[in-house]
């Protein structure tokens, strides 16, 4: 859990993500379309992708992947992202970290 811990703290948006996972590419789409870019981590490609995965579960990530941060806190996975943009509260969430118009 640590290493997940310091894997998203202190850098904007950061996305869990596996190679293989749709919905990890069209959560990976989404932030693109509203301007921010996360710093992704595909876990497949790390050794400890198991104990990554397992961690994540544990921090309330019903599914590991995608997992989602802002600001050092898991905001959740696909669903819980899905909701808050769907809400209106994605974005303001994301605003600090969203690259501006040229």
């Amino acid at each position: 859990m640590d290493k997940v811990m310091r894997m998203s703290s202190g850098k904007g948006v950061v996305l869990f993500t596996k190679n293989s996972c749709c919905l990890c590419y069209a959560v990976q789409i989404l932030f693109r379309d509203l301007r921010v870019q996360p710093t992704i981590h595909e876990i497949d490609n790390d050794p400890d992708c198991v104990e990554i995965e397992k961690a994540l579960v544990r921090l309330g990530c019903p599914n590991a992947v995608p997992a989602v941060f802002v600001s050092g806190k898991l905001v959740g996975s696909t669903n819980e992202v899905m909701s808050l943009h769907l809400s209106g509260s994605l974005v303001p969430l994301i605003k600090p970290y969203q690259l501006s118009h040229n």
